[in-house]
């Protein structure tokens, strides 16, 4: 089976406080983390020992997971694990870059995101730069707020051609097409952002070849529809796989929407999907 899971555990804690962030941030508990190290140490486990299977992980937590040890260490395991086409985390990049050492990067990837206002922008740059010098496959991006342009066209600038900037419309505002197109210069695929997709009946893959993955190993067809499907470590998940349609209204949120088959994002996304890394960097609309 190739099977693509997006891995959410209890974690919610973060360093940063970016007032956009539509994630509901608390600190943490003892307790709470080390629920949270039980939870994915199970599922590296389980992972690892999947090898009648290809798996593609991307690890979504409502917090910032590379401040966690068990995150890093976790990302390094399952980049030796030859049944592990790829596995990568969304981060903030505020972590040290050094345990990338004991990567293969060749199947480590990292989905950054840069806060204007929560790091000194060229801390952010400099660790780009090293995971460039490091051979990780990166993509970078940004919330598509009034105030973020200056430091988004200052980072395209900066970051190197074959690195992709990626923009995030902001969540609940809208876009004017003058609004748009600025930030369409900047990132020509914010199109697909810039609007929620009317996904009601279509089909997607979630449900059938990506799956959604919880701490207690509750699995869903996606983040965003709630109905279990089975569980992950006693199997019965497997016989609910099939090809399914969107039952949501909308969609408006990358993770979710890139899955859709009547986008043409897999193939935009060739190679990179959990990533973010286009197979080739995106025109400019014509």
């Amino acid at each position: 089976m190739d099977l693509t899971l997006l891995y959410r555990g209890p974690l919610a804690s973060c360093d940063y406080d970016c007032p956009y962030c539509p994630f509901a941030k608390r600190r943490d508990s003892t307790e709470q983390l080390r629920s949270d190290r039980a939870a994915l140490e199970r599922f590296t486990e389980w992972a690892g020992a999947q090898t009648e299977d290809r798996l593609s992980i991307l690890f979504t937590p409502w917090g910032e997971g590379l401040v966690r040890s068990w995150y890093r260490r976790a990302l390094v395991e399952l980049s030796h694990r030859p049944h592990v086409r790829r596995v990568a985390i969304q981060t903030n990049l505020s972590c040290r870059t050094d345990w990338l050492t004991d990567a293969d990067p060749g199947t480590l990837a990292l989905w950054c995101t840069y806060h204007p206002g929560q790091t000194p922008y060229d801390r952010f740059l400099a660790k780009c730069r090293d995971l460039a010098a490091r051979g990780i496959r990166y993509s970078v991006g940004i919330v598509g707020l009034a105030d973020h342009l200056e430091p988004a066209r200052r980072l395209r600038a900066d970051l190197p051609d074959h690195v992709y900037l990626w923009v995030n419309a902001a969540e609940g505002h809208t876009y004017t097409d003058a609004e748009a197109a600025l930030w369409t210069d900047l990132d020509p695929l914010f199109r697909y952002s810039r609007t929620p997709h009317a996904s009601a009946g279509l089909p997607c893959r979630t449900g059938e070849s990506v799956v959604s993955v919880d701490g207690a190993g509750t699995v869903r067809r996606c983040h965003f529809v709630p109905a279990p499907l089975g569980n992950l470590y006693d199997g019965s998940y497997r016989a609910a796989l099939r090809p399914r349609s969107c039952p949501l209204a909308l969609c408006d949120c990358h993770i979710g929407y890139v899955h859709l088959e009547t986008l043409p994002l897999y193939d935009v996304f060739a190679g990179g999907v959990l990533e973010r890394v286009p197979a080739s960097p995106p025109a400019a609309p014509g």
